[in-house]
């Protein structure tokens, strides 16, 4: 029998308030049920009209994104997106985020963030092959902020490396908005295993719903509605709402699962992720047309006297639900118990189209599956038509207000200090944000199953080496993956559209850097409340450019995630929204790993080049060197020439291929100069260049950013092959894109010089210090 709610005005209020529901949802849950909802049923309702799950103000904004290509063969709707890379292997990839639960506990927040992405990969039937992490935290001259970055950094660590799966890359940056809360997305490829790609509908009525895994216990309950909703001060009373992880178990579950996967007797399988064993049942009743009852009293417990409302919506961790055949379970069940795993029959697939739940004998909960799915609200905003007049202003700031740079000093804005070009490059290389990550990626197992070709930090994109599948291809060259995560939220906040498409354009281009190609991306779009004007304008703004830049590219969007609602309040209640932060997972193929390049010089006098495009703008606005250096975040973020970006990437790959280039590094954060410096410190190489300028400013020379630009070397002796080459290529090449040599390689120091006059000299070991060190002596 179900107890329904009453009409006490104060108790609907106060439930709806608990599962962030409005009364008009209350309306339309009545309408669909035909009745009012009791509070469990209220409860999945909560869970499933969330955010979180259901995108309930993004989704007009996710249907114009491009998500069909020659190489796609699962786009968004399941757990993970699946591209075709060649040789008959599928590559299964997906980023999630877990921001709101590494705010109030930062090491089991995010390792189950880990923990959460790797089944979404491996339910589709992959192996899990890499992780990769986006994470973003407030400035570290506060103590909280260091200690959030050091549990964040510890729960991947031990996450990641007990399960055996390498951390190959990541991006990090840091910046006041992100104080009260940090972003924490976590990018996950898998390989397919079987021969058909696991899915999450439920078929065959009658078929057992079988439960293997960690037991259920109240850690994580209501965790898709937690995520949905902004952090406050008392948001610490909500650590029940954060998973507990066992990265033992989640290994167990990997191999039982595929071994159980590859038999074929594995009808259907989802993950219990957010909204736990609501989300998982709802969603493979929906998607196989079917409906699916389950009995509690059957499902492994942790705890005792849990109500139905706990074990419906309990986030508890390693936990799968799998529709499997009738006549092999009692093989599965050993197989996945010769594991250490739990597996329990709990129900089975129904003809009537419901989710109905048991416990006690008693029907706890009884919902079509199409009022829990189908249809579900959509939040209508209008998308304000002219961008605010705070953001217009800074539009109008030009370079031109800068102190003029004489005899190679110049003033800075921020401390009313002179400094030399000298002693800007190593301001900024010691900057947390444009800083070696090194104390980040130590922590990291990168090589465990032999399969990085690139450590973290030498290459602009990691690469993960394909073994080959059948014993008659072993002698043939190994193919690769390469991915990269990127973000320039400071663009982003400045101009939500350019900022997105150069997010895109940067992921493809750190992918081609290594000489594969972009294929296709995910994202994590975080952004604040889309309730208020600007929040809803820079999220559809965003979605627009990476729509725009992915069309381009032919880089269409597998999947992703949508974190909205990451945004702080202080206890005199005001509220700071996080900078809008999409992060790209752009993944690319390259056919022979033997080819790949990475960024440090490779010889003394090798050949120093760069490649860019005049119509795709470079400049001081909106620059790492602007805000770090001056303390401005102002001016409009450069434009790019998509058709130039592409050409120019399309070039430097062929290059690569015919093994002209032996070196790339892409220009981003701290423009040219600390670009080369990256290159002088990975490679302990100096260089010696010397700058065309004309009018240019000497700063924006160094410094500025854009421009769809990329440094290469190669050996002196391949020069005239290499001009062949570039005669060759330039009917691709209109006449914006500029291919030129700028120096060579040289043994210890790092001397630009602008048309034979000096502009910076420094040492490499003097750069590699700075750099090296940065991140780490802010713990002392």
């Amino acid at each position: 029998m179900i107890n329904f709610l009453n009409n006490d005005t104060y108790e609907i209020n106060e439930s709806l308030k608990v599962e962030n529901l409005t009364f008009e949802d209350y309306q339309e849950i009545c309408k669909r049920l035909g009745r009012k909802p009791n509070r469990t049923e209220l409860g999945m309702f909560g869970v499933m009209w969330s955010e979180h799950c259901c995108y309930r103000n993004s989704k007009p904004l996710l249907s114009k994104f491009p998500t069909k290509g020659k190489n796609v063969l699962v786009g968004p709707g399941e757990n993970a997106g699946v591209i075709d890379v060649g040789n008959n292997q599928k590559l299964v990839f997906k980023i999630e985020s877990h921001n709101h639960p590494s705010a109030i506990e930062p090491f089991q927040g995010a390792a189950t963030g880990v923990g959460g992405i790797l089944r979404d990969i491996f339910t589709m039937g992959a192996r899990p092959i890499a992780v990769l992490n986006s994470l973003r935290f407030g400035n570290l001259d506060k103590s909280s902020n260091i200690d959030l970055l050091r549990g964040v950094v510890a729960g991947i660590s031990h996450y990641g490396n007990c399960v055996g799966v390498p951390t190959v890359g990541g991006e990090i940056d840091f910046d006041d908005s992100y104080s009260g809360n940090p972003l924490v997305n976590v990018m996950a490829l898998g390989l397919l295993e079987t021969d058909e790609i696991v899915c999450s509908g439920a078929k065959e009525v009658g078929s057992p719903v079988l439960y293997v895994g960690n037991t259920t216990g109240k850690d994580g309950v209501g965790g898709a509605s937690f995520a949905s909703s902004e952090l406050t001060s008392k948001s610490l009373d909500n650590r029940p709402a954060v998973q507990v992880g066992d990265p033992f178990i989640e290994k167990s579950l990997i191999e039982a699962c595929l071994g159980a996967f590859k038999t074929g007797d594995v009808i259907a399988a989802q993950d219990m992720g957010a909204a736990g064993l609501t989300c998982s049942s709802a969603e493979m009743a929906a998607n196989g047309g079917l409906g699916i009852s389950i009995n509690l009293d059957l499902v492994p417990a942790r705890e005792d006297d849990m109500s139905a409302y706990q074990y419906l919506l309990s986030e508890s961790q390693e936990r799968m639900l799998l529709v499997v055949k009738e006549e092999k379970i009692n093989t599965l069940i050993k197989e996945f118990k010769k594991w250490g795993l739990f597996a329990n029959v709990i129900g089975k697939v129904i003809p009537k189209k419901e989710v109905v739940i048991y416990q006690k004998n008693q029907i706890i909960a009884q919902i079509p599956t199409s009022a829990l799915s189908d249809e579900t609200p959509i939040n209508i905003h209008n998308v304000i038509k002219e961008p605010p007049s705070d953001l217009l202003k800074k539009w109008e700031w030009f370079e031109d207000k800068l102190p003029l740079v004489r005899k190679n000093l110049i003033l800075s804005l921020k401390d009313h200090k002179l400094y030399s070009l000298s002693q800007i490059i190593l301001e900024l290389l010691s900057n947390p944000s444009i800083a070696s990550k090194r104390w980040v990626y130590q922590q990291y197992d990168s090589q465990v199953q032999s399969n990085t070709v690139f450590k973290p930090g030498e290459a602009d994109a990691a690469l993960i080496r394909l073994r080959c599948q059948h014993e008659k291809n072993k002698d043939k060259n190994f193919s690769g993956v390469a991915v990269s995560v990127d973000c320039n939220s400071r663009w982003v906040l400045l101009d939500p559209f350019r900022g997105s498409i150069a997010a895109v354009a940067e992921s493809a281009r750190n992918v081609s850097c290594i000489g594969a190609e972009p294929i296709a991306i995910t994202n994590n779009l975080n952004f604040s409340s889309p309730e208020t004007d600007l929040g809803y304008w820079q999220l559809s703004s965003a979605c627009e450019g990476i729509s725009k830049a992915c069309i381009a590219l032919e880089t269409p969007v597998t999947g992703g995630n949508v974190s909205l609602y990451n945004e702080s309040k202080n206890q005199n209640n005001e509220l700071t929204p996080i900078n809008p932060t999409p992060v790209i997972g752009m993944v690319g193929t390259i056919k022979n790993i033997d080819k790949a390049i990475s960024s440090g010089w490779k010889n003394i006098n090798d050949q120093i080049w760069i490649i860019g495009s005049n119509s795709s703008e470079s400049k001081i606005e909106a620059s790492s060197y602007l805000e770090y250096f001056h303390g401005l975040v102002t001016g409009r973020p450069p434009k790019i020439d998509l058709k130039d970006e592409k050409n120019c990437q399309s070039f430097l790959r062929d290059a690569i291929s015919k093994n002209y280039i032996i070196s790339s590094h892409d220009i981003s954060d701290g423009g040219l100069a600390v670009a080369l410096s990256e290159c002088c410190i990975l490679s302990s190489k100096g260089a010696t260049i010397d700058l065309q300028g004309g009018t240019i400013r000497k700063d924006s020379l160094l410094f500025s950013e854009g421009g769809s630009r990329i440094i290469f070397s190669l050996n002196k002796k391949q020069e005239a092959k290499f001009l062949d080459f570039v005669n060759l290529k330039s009917k691709d090449l209109n006449q914006n894109i500029y291919v030129k040599k700028i120096g060579f390689v040289s043994k210890e120091t790092l001397n630009i010089s602008l048309e034979g006059k000096e502009l910076c000299n420094l040492r490499v070991d003097e750069l590699t210090k700075k750099f090296n060190n940065s991140i780490s002596s802010r713990f002392n």
